[in-house]
């Protein structure tokens, strides 16, 4: 991905701004957009928290874990 930020264009469509929002704010996930008859209808934003390796053995090793 690219490190610079484009501009949406004033005429875009409102959901556009909304979706580009919910990606520049995601570090790992999934932006689903639900479209209907044409329309989008829903945007769905699922996110990840990922831990590095050492962090999860660490937590599997926890008693009562």
């Amino acid at each position: 991905m690219s490190a610079t930020k484009s501009s949406i264009p004033a005429d875009s469509p409102e959901w556009l701004a909304i979706v580009r929002e919910k990606v520049e704010s995601l570090r790992f996930g999934v932006v689903q957009i639900v479209v209907h008859d044409r329309k989008v209808t829903q945007i769905e934003r699922t996110e990840k928290t990922r831990l590095d390796s050492s962090e999860a053995e660490a937590t599997a090793r926890r008693p009562g874990s």
